[in-house]
């Protein structure tokens, strides 16, 4: 091949990989999810504030069924946000996960689909998937 050649299509294959890198929505995993969204209440140890903000660890409503948990994070409660606009299924099945698999607890991971039956069964929108989509 010849150099100019090798060249254009290098740089041709580098844009559009950024191309699209910039579209492609990207899930983060649920311990940077639970860090950006939750530690500031319930702790990066999961021990919550006594008397302001609950412990998830050893959470009977964490352990639980894990719609009762889904329900909280797409529809708050108490002084919690709900997260159904800023976290897609995916995103909140992934913090789900980590907080049932964290801090020596030890319940099964919660699938993105259960997240997103339980958000239909709601009648709740999908999440906005852009920069100020989050409102935490």
């Amino acid at each position: 091949m010849k150099p100019i050649f090798t060249l254009w299509a290098l740089a041709t294959g580098l844009w559009a990989g950024a191309a699209f890198a910039q579209t492609a929505p990207v899930s983060a995993d649920g311990k940077t999810l639970f860090a950006k969204n939750c530690a500031a209440c319930h702790q990066a140890d999961g021990r919550g504030i006594p008397g302001a903000f609950p412990a998830l660890a050893g959470s009977a409503l964490a352990l639980g069924a894990p719609a009762e948990a889904t329900e909280v994070l797409l529809k708050g409660r108490g002084g919690m946000p709900d997260f159904s606009g800023s976290l897609d299924d995916a995103d909140i099945a992934a913090v789900l996960s980590y907080v049932r698999a964290s801090w020596g607890n030890r319940a099964a991971p919660v699938a993105h689909a259960e997240v997103g039956a339980l958000r239909t069964a709601l009648q709740l929108p999908p999440a906005g998937r852009n920069r100020f989509g989050n409102k935490h």
